[in-house]
This record gives C-alpha cells, structure tokens and sequence, in this order.
C-alpha cells in the first residue's frame, strides 16, 4: 500500500482510558458490568512503559444507571451515552491533531462511537472490526435493541438511535463499503443481512482458511483511497478457551497467535490512525493471566510495526 502525500516519521502512541460500561445490560439483576476495569488491568501490565505510550488521560464516564429503563425506551444509558460520545471524540480528536496515534482502553464497544465521530469530522474514514459478533443488530431487523455494544456497526452505519446514531448531522459515521468485519461467527445471526448491506465480512473460518496475515493484508488494500482507518479489537473474538473473561464469549474464535497474525499487518498500515479494545472483563480474570496476554499481544502488534504519520488534515469534514 503506498504512502499517502505529507506522510514523515513515525507517530507516538498515546493511551486513552475510555472506562465506559454504557453500553451493556446488567450481567444480572443488580449488578454492574466489568469491563470498565479494563483499562486499569491493563495498566497493571506496565502497557504504557512496555509501549513507550504517552498517557492521554482518561475520560470519566457518567455513572451506569439502568434502573428506570424498560423495552422500547431506546437506548440503554441514552442520554449519558450521547453525551460521552462527544466528550470522547472531543478528547479522541486531540490526540489525532497533535499527530499522535490514539490507543483507546474499554469499556465495552460502545465507546467506538467516540473516535467513529472524532473521525467523521475529520474526513472519510474506513472502520475494521474485530469482533465475535457483527453487531449489527437495530430497530430494523430486531425488537430487541436497547444495549448498543450489540449494535456497534449498525449505529456507526447510521441506523440506530439518532441522538447517538446522527450527533451534528453527520450519520453514517462510517460508509458501509467502508466497514470490515473480522472474526465473527459463521452463524452470526445477521450475517447475511451485513453483507447485503454493503460491509465486508470475513469469518473466522474464511480467516483461517486464507491466513490470517494475508487477511489483514488484504483488507489494508481494501481501504487504499480512503483517509485513513480505525481498528476496533473486541476481547470476545478470542474463542472462550483462550478469552473467558468477555461479556458473550461464542465459541468458534481465534487463538492469540492468530489475532496477533491478523493485527500485523493492520496496525502496520500507513493508513492506521487508532485502536481501541474493548470487552474484555476483569472481574472474570481474577489471575490476571489473561490481562497480561492481552497486554502482549497489544505491545507485539503496537511496539512491532512503524506507524507512519499521515497528512495533515484539511479544514473541515470531507464531503460525504
């Protein structure tokens, strides 16, 4: 993939705690999800001083509250949700003008909507999507919506709740021709209807079966032409014998090996503005075994490749 015009040295990495578990059910009655843990057992990890990352903070999200909430009342958490989405593309968008490369820590997949909007502002930008599930549940194919870290890709698509789905007018955040799905299930329920969509999905088997290298090699080809892309990285792609600790774990999904394979090439790319990671549950960890495997897969993928500096951004958003 050639380098865009203005592209010089390599960027800094710089860590963005993104603690939010708006986005998910309760695990059960009164309880609170886990993954807003998820930043601080990574940090346990020494991920910072092992990235040589800058520390971005963190942005504190408004407290989970899903008492008054019943089916057909919309998004869980809906207004503290929209609210933190912008705080967060507000802060996400820092971090890219000062030319650093963002590394958002979850939370659970709902926290995509920040950069998703972050990015939009800024231009055309591409999504790639590691994750077990598509997510592309929504009101039109489901009377079951409600916690939108199940409907990632269909709300960052424009479908969705416009408060979150359409902040400053400027759904979709992302084009469906521009979204990659990778990792999920060949017996995700909405399969058929993503790809009907417009967003390319490659399963887990058709991972395994091209490469996984080669796979994210090809869809870095894919998005050439676009200003760039956004990796998203879900915990519960990892198959639930490596990755137990996730809010759904599905069988059926990569080892380490792979997911660090498939990120490679990915994170490598010129084109590659952020991740985020998402999901992944300490509570569910009390070892810390599988913090510190996510931790070294994310310096293997991070500290092992340049990452190119892209060109400095035009006045305005793109037009879509």
């Amino acid at each position: 993939m050639d380098e865009s015009p203005g592209v010089s040295a390599a960027r800094s990495l710089a860590v963005l705690d993104a603690p939010s578990n708006l986005g998910l059910r309760p695990p059960a009655p009164g309880l609170v999800p886990g993954c807003y843990k998820l930043a601080g057992a990574l940090r346990d990890q020494r991920l910072l001083d092992r990235l040589g990352a800058a520390d971005a903070g963190v942005v504190v999200p408004p407290r989970y509250d899903v008492r008054d909430w019943k089916p057909g009342d919309g998004v869980i958490n809906g207004a503290a949700l929209a609210g933190y989405t912008v705080r967060l593309a507000q802060r996400t968008g820092a971090v890219l003008d000062r030319g650093d490369f963002p590394v958002l820590l979850g939370g659970d997949c709902s926290i995509l909507f920040g950069p998703a909007l972050a990015l939009r502002r800024r231009g055309r930008y591409g999504l790639v999507y590691l994750d077990g599930s598509i997510d592309f549940r929504h009101t039109g194919n489901s009377a079951d919506v409600g916690a939108s870290g199940g409907e990632g890709t269909a709300i960052v698509t424009g479908r969705g709740q416009p408060s979150i789905s359409d902040i400053d007018g400027l759904a979709p955040y992302f084009r469906e021709q521009d979204v990659v799905v990778l990792g999920v299930r060949d017996y995700d329920v909405h399969l058929q209807e993503a790809r009907a969509a417009g967003l390319t999905v490659h399963t887990t088997p058709g991972i395994r079966a091209a490469g996984a290298t080669a796979t994210g090699e090809r869809v870095v080809e894919q998005l050439v032409g676009l200003d760039g892309y956004f990796v998203h990285l879900d915990a519960d792609v990892l198959d639930p014998s490596v990755m137990p600790a996730a809010d759904a774990p599905d069988p059926g999904g990569l080892d380490f090996a792979e997911l660090t394979a498939l990120l490679g090439p990915l994170i490598a790319g010129p084109a590659c503005v952020g991740m985020e990671l998402t999901i992944y549950d300490p509570d569910l960890d009390p070892s810390g075994t599988i913090a510190a495997a996510l931790a070294d897969t994310l310096v293997t993928a991070l500290h092992g490749h340049e990452r190119a500096r892209p060109a400095p951004r035009r006045d305005g958003p793109r037009p879509a």
